[in-house]
């Protein structure tokens, strides 16, 4: 199911605009492609875990982590017609039942051992066709 909509709202620019820059950095630089469906997370999760292992400092990465939470956020989006929100420089997902997902801090937390855009993705699915 694919709910993306030509007239988004203000909030959504930004971690729009993040993660084109990491499905293009992908594509250009590593030849990864992501097609925003849930199963792209997979390799996304993947890509985090192979950067933490290579020991990057935080600092080094974390646009590219803020690009991938941004890029889930956007596949959360599509799929359940969820809403970039945004306040005091931080940004969420708002799906159609009213909870909030937060898939750039879940990034970070896939970066430190701790998490999965993947789960992210098929928690916030699965709450909206309860």
């Amino acid at each position: 199911m694919n709910t993306h909509r030509a007239n988004r709202p203000a909030a959504a620019a930004r971690p729009v605009r993040w993660a084109a820059d990491a499905v293009s950095a992908l594509r250009e630089g590593a030849r990864v492609r992501l097609d925003y469906s849930a199963q792209s997370l997979w390799r996304v999760d993947r890509l985090i875990e192979e950067i933490r292992r290579e020991g990057a400092p935080y600092a080094a990465v974390e646009t590219v982590l803020r690009g991938f939470g941004a890029y889930a956020g956007e596949v959360v989006v599509r799929q359940t017609g969820a809403e970039w929100w945004a306040s005091g420089g931080e940004y969420w997902v708002r799906t159609p039942d009213g909870r909030l997902w937060d898939p750039v801090d879940e990034a970070r937390r896939c970066f430190a051992g701790d998490g999965s855009l993947r789960l992210l993705c098929r928690d916030a699915t699965v709450a909206v066709r309860r």
